[in-house]
């Protein structure tokens, strides 16, 4: 009984019970997913502020080059009355704590083998392939160095000048900081907070609503979950909500938006089969490749 109780637990987790510490079950754990993650987290927040020195000091709303995600998180600490520095230390710390929480009620070893971090960053790359490969299928122009390297960015959403993600002006005594440079950390920041808030956080409290409130068996329950969350992390990118107000980002089209419909798609079939770990690293290190394709393709000659 007490092990039919405990595959019934992990199982809600995730669709896919592995052997017991092989691979991919160490690296399905939260706990994996924390220790992974970690150094993303710390690029991802001293990255911003080489970025920008200011945005350490800068209110929420003043903040420049954020994931917008990342601003939904520090808004919900805001609104409990977290404020200037502590705002910026509270916001990981939701990460931490969460992956902590979902460590503590799986009931698996806390215990965390550093050599797998080398094959889980090689899975994480090889899985961004299928993303590359479709989002050049989904877009029907000819493929031209423009065009291809257009075709592969499914970017983060960032709150920057402009409503866009650019280089900042150089100030005194700082090298400028280049596109590359500002898409890498962003990139990073979108892989952790886009897949917190799209896939950890939403389809969990949509297979809650489906599953416990309205009676849908499993199946359903998973399948609308997908396509809500899918279609809701595509749609951020064209929409804006932020401090109760709507605004518009980038101009809609449907090709990118059917690519991150799709991208959505694939990243929650990720989280269900390997965790939140891995589909974060991948969700980032697919971002960085696309600004390393675009800087490739679209740079200017020598």
């Amino acid at each position: 009984m007490t092990a039919r109780k405990s595959r019934g637990r992990q199982s809600r987790s995730q669709l896919v019970n592995y052997l017991r510490d092989s691979y991919f079950d160490r690296t399905s754990r939260p706990i994996y997913a924390l220790a992974y993650l970690l150094g993303f987290l710390v690029l991802y927040e001293f990255g911003t502020i080489l970025i920008n020195p200011e945005s350490l000091n800068q209110s929420l709303s003043g903040l420049q080059n954020r994931v917008v995600a990342f601003l939904w998180v520090q808004e919900l600490l805001g609104l409990a009355g977290f404020r200037g520095r502590l705002l910026w230390v509270a916001t990981p710390l939701v990460v931490i704590i969460i992956l902590l929480a979902l460590q503590f009620t799986s009931r698996t070893r806390w215990t965390v083998n550093v050599k797998d971090f080398v094959p889980m960053t090689v899975e994480c790359i090889a899985l961004t392939v299928p993303l590359l490969v479709l989002s050049l299928l989904v877009n029907t122009k000819p493929v031209s160095k423009q065009t291809a390297a257009a075709s592969v960015q499914a970017g983060p959403v960032v709150l920057a000048a402009g409503g866009a993600s650019e280089a900042q002006a150089p100030v005194a005594g700082q090298e400028p900081v280049t596109p590359l440079e500002v898409a890498v950390v962003t990139g990073i920041g979108a892989g952790i907070y886009e897949e917190l808030v799209f896939r950890l956080i939403l389809i969990c409290l949509l297979m809650m609503l489906f599953q416990d409130l309205v009676g849908l068996n499993r199946s359903y329950s998973i399948l609308f979950s997908v396509v809500i969350s899918a279609v809701a992390f595509s749609a951020h990118h064209h929409v804006l909500f932020l401090g109760g107000r709507f605004g518009a980002l980038e101009p809609f089209q449907w090709q990118p938006f059917i690519f991150r419909m799709l991208a959505g798609a694939y990243f929650a079939m990720l989280f269900a089969f390997r965790g939140f770990g891995i589909t974060a690293g991948t969700h980032a290190f697919y971002d960085i490749i696309a600004a390393v394709l675009k800087t490739v393709f679209l740079a200017p000659p020598a």
